[in-house]
């Protein structure tokens, strides 16, 4: 069967010239649709089942595919290097494919990109049928008409391709290229990442985070440098409070430092690594982990307007104003008081109309429990029960609703006791 490798990262990536999250996986569903619609055997990576690294099959398939799909979106490196190994290997039949708000690098200027449209992190109904279609059309011509596209065989057209039989024939075997495992070995073969990483996300919204965490290591393996799968991993190993809470926090910590924490904007990582403090300076009330936690959730608020970062640095800043007032620092406390309440506002402004998009009910109930948490905050007893009525009908699972209502009611305390203090 003819057979179509696509190249791109999966899971959730955040595009660093803007700071939008795209859901490459959302992208990947789309196009495997439209390589299907056209005939073709379509797989990524992830879904191949493997031992060790994706390398050696990451080759074989940018050498032996029929067709190859590069989506270069959220400028990714390794999608990047990978198009550029299949335009040396084969002088034809590669398609690039980029959410619309990638900007073209100046040597692939003059290759035609093919756009779709992101809204949110995932991709609307209309829009994924429109790119489907003209995905299974361009997939067609390109086929029937067998032209080069590489620009390494165009500008060096005496240039001889590599012969894929005498490779085959060379590797007698060991390192046979196929789509996928045969039926012989396919019993012994590991689950794809793509398989490990889904049970495991199922695992983190169900709130089973000890069994995540094995799963992501084995996914990790696999894609060692994956900033998505490190995130979860951290995300999982910090919430699995094993083998100690302050244990947890500790490893979960040295997983991020594989991803700068101290010089990124990627907002993700900056809530992780804001949460990771936060908890640290529950456990250990140390001043320098609050500082931390408020210098890092305040990079990501500024840099990026992330909700998430600036509704935890709003709580994290009232602490911080108690403990100045208990003190006797009082300028310092009403300081940051004030700076929590216009942090608040800011977090509204820029989250509410995240609400007219549409997405996935995990990322719905956030926005839902961040305004909910402003809103109480400020003391807008309507906004705040109109907003928890809407994340409490979404039925989530309970460490969601037990989280939020517990960052909430340790809010209310805080004001109170930042009222009593500051008025004295």
């Amino acid at each position: 069967m003819t057979t179509c490798f696509v190249v791109q990262g999966f899971g959730k990536k955040t595009d660093f010239t803007d700071g939008r999250v795209l859901d490459l996986d959302a992208s990947y569903a789309v196009i495997k649709e439209g390589v299907e619609a056209a005939g073709l055997q379509c797989i990524r990576a992830d879904e191949i089942q493997h031992s060790g690294t994706i390398d050696v099959p990451m080759y074989q398939q940018l050498l032996q595919a029929d067709l190859v799909i590069a989506d270069l979106s959220t400028y990714n490196v390794n999608a990047a290097f990978e198009l550029g190994v299949r335009y040396g290997l084969r002088p034809c039949a590669t398609i690039i494919v980029a959410e619309e708000g990638f900007k073209n690098p100046f040597d692939v200027g003059h290759i035609v990109i093919r756009r779709y449209k992101h809204l949110g992190e995932d991709i609307g109904a209309k829009e994924a049928k429109r790119f489907r279609d003209d995905l299974k059309q361009a997939i067609a011509d390109i086929l029937a008409k067998g032209e080069t596209d590489s620009p390494v065989y165009t500008f060096l057209p005496h240039l001889t391709p590599p012969c894929i039989e005498a490779i085959l024939t060379a590797a007698a075997g060991p390192v046979a290229l196929s789509m996928a495992p045969s039926s012989a070995d396919s019993d012994e073969a590991p689950p794809s990442a793509k398989a490990n990483l889904e049970q495991a996300q199922a695992m983190l919204l169900a709130g089973d985070f000890s069994a995540a965490c094995p799963l992501l290591q084995e996914v990790r393996k696999q894609r060692p440098n994956d900033s998505f799968v490190i995130q979860q991993l951290a995300l999982a190993t910090y919430k699995s409070r094993l083998p100690t809470p302050e244990a947890a926090l500790n490893n979960a910590r040295d997983l991020l430092m594989a991803l700068n924490p101290a010089t990124t904007n990627d907002p993700e990582t900056l809530g992780l690594w804001g949460a990771i403090y936060k908890r640290l300076w529950e456990i250990r009330h140390l001043d320098a982990d609050l500082n931390e936690s408020i210098d890092t959730y305040s990079r990501g608020f500024y840099l990026k307007q992330d909700c998430y970062n600036g509704i935890n640095l709003a709580f994290l800043l009232e602490l911080r104003a108690l403990n100045a007032l208990k003190a006797g620092e009082r300028d310092e406390g009403i300081t940051d008081s004030i700076l929590a309440k216009r942090i608040r506002r800011e977090v509204i402004n820029y989250t509410e109309p995240l609400l007219a998009k549409d997405f996935g009910d995990d990322k719905r109930y956030w926005i839902l429990a961040t305004l909910w948490e402003a809103a109480t905050g400020l003391g807008d007893i309507a906004a705040s029960d109109k907003w928890a009525a809407q994340a409490r009908a979404m039925k989530m699972s309970s460490w969601m609703t037990d989280t939020t209502e517990k960052q909430i009611q340790a809010m209310l305390n805080t004001q109170v006791e930042i009222a009593r203090l500051g008025s004295v």
